[in-house]
């Protein structure tokens, strides 16, 4: 008997691994740890764009417009890989992937240093640093969580969203900093070696799956690695032409989009731009777009506790309309100077930045069942093309009106328009795509 029960124990647990030879923290939070360092790593250029249209419009003459189409580029790349992200880590491993996606944006970012005419500037900013952000969405951060956790996994995931926005606010202000002290091209070398020095932590301590180093996920119990997936891709086309076929999943693309609209390819790029025009300072700019990853952290944790409670159509409503409401004033409270209205936007719009994730997750999840996951991708790709669009556009914008003020009204029009999207999106009274109806 007690040869029998030695033996089932002996069986459950994973080979080459005694109990009490494990470690006393488990292997996942170190993959976790490396996985949020890396996404802060690859956030230094995402920082970046908006800092640097003022002095290359000075130095190269370029326009506004040129330097917004290089960004939409950026983002549109970003938007259109990150669907295929999942796959490329499932065939060839998340270690592999992400290093060469580093490798990539550093590349990117180092070139644009030497750089001496507009097209060079499509090519390091939008296509090296495109490609390579996209492969580092939020396909690395769900990736790791699916497979290195079974418990907690709602906390790594928060964590790990998070990651970026901490990423804004460390090297916002030092590349701010950096331009206003020594000029721009110290700035894109500082990112691209922020991208390079976390390419030895990936090769060293990340591994693609627990049982890689004979381990259970955290929380679970140990299961084999599964071989390369093939045909990933394919199927990743597929639920798309599925996903087309039904309306709301032009309403969430849709909404997303102009989410997307308002916030990379509007804030994140136009904002320091615009209130350098107002006389503030850029490095003062850049600390006050920082300081929105900080309540973006707060306002992603606590939309994601409100979506478990109430309808996530009605909340996203809610999120796009006083997103708009805010746009609409922000014109107003430029200044050369930070004063209260200012702060008090800066909190507001920070808490609603991402907060529109998850629950437009948790509709996708709805209406889409096991495929929700690649039918988010894609949503989120509309995403980076809406920015993109606004990226580009508002630059032309500036370059025409002579300010950003049509921008942001503009922005918040587009914001009600999203609202009620969100409103009019139909629950499921039929299995939809992906659950086996």
């Amino acid at each position: 008997m007690t040869e029998t029960i030695e033996s089932a124990t002996r069986d459950d647990r994973p080979p080459h691994r005694d109990a009490r030879r494990r470690p006393r923290v488990h292997r996942a939070w170190i993959v976790a740890g490396v996985t949020f360092v890396t996404i802060i790593g690859g956030a230094a250029f995402t920082s970046l764009p908006g800092l640097l249209i003022d002095p290359l419009h000075t130095e190269f003459g370029w326009s506004r417009g040129e330097i917004g189409l290089a960004v939409s580029l950026n983002m549109a790349l970003y938007g259109l890989t990150a669907p295929f992200a999942a796959a490329l880590m499932d065939r060839f491993g998340i270690r592999r992937v992400v290093a060469s996606a580093l490798t990539l944006v550093a590349a990117g970012a180092l070139a644009s240093a030497w750089m001496t005419a507009s097209w060079q500037l499509m090519l390091y900013w939008g296509l090296l640093a495109g490609l390579g952000a996209g492969s580092m969405a939020m396909a690395f951060a769900a990736t790791v969580t699916h497979r290195w956790f079974t418990a907690r996994r709602g906390l790594v995931t928060g964590v790990l969203t998070a990651a970026g926005a901490s990423g804004q606010l460390v090297f916002l202000p030092l590349c701010a900093w950096i331009i206003d002290e020594h000029g721009w091209r110290p700035a894109s070398v500082t990112t691209a070696l922020a991208a390079l020095v976390v390419v030895p932590l990936v090769w060293l301590l990340m591994r693609d799956h627990p049982a890689d180093v004979g381990l259970a996920p955290y929380g679970g119990t140990y299961a084999a690695k599964p071989p390369p997936a093939r045909g990933a891709a394919r199927r990743t086309v597929r639920v798309l032409l599925d996903a087309v076929r039904t309306g709301p999943f032009w309403l969430l693309a849709g909404s997303f989009a102009i989410c997307g609209a308002s916030t990379n390819g509007l804030i994140r790029t136009h904002f320091v731009p615009s209130a350098h025009d107002h006389g503030m300072p850029i490095t003062v700019a850049a600390s006050l777009l920082a300081v929105i990853g900080v309540f973006d952290v707060i306002g992603t944790v606590l939309s994601g506790w409100l979506t478990d409670r109430f309808d996530a159509r009605r909340l996203l409503a809610v999120y796009y309309a006083l997103r708009g409401i805010s746009l609409l004033f922000l014109p107003l409270l430029m200044a050369p100077d930070v004063r209260p209205p200012m702060i008090f936007f800066i909190v507001f719009y920070g808490l609603d930045w991402v907060a529109t994730v998850p629950p437009t997750l948790a509709l996708c999840r709805e209406q889409y069942g096991e495929d929700a996951a690649i039918v988010f991708g894609w949503v989120l790709a509309s995403h980076q093309v809406g920015a993109a669009a606004v990226a580009f556009l508002g630059g032309v914008a500036r370059d025409v009106f002579g300010d950003y003020d049509v921008v942001w009204y503009a922005s918040g029009a587009l914001c009600a328009v999203a609202a009620l999207m969100a409103l009019v999106i139909r629950r499921p009274r039929v299995p939809r795509v992906g659950d086996g109806g």
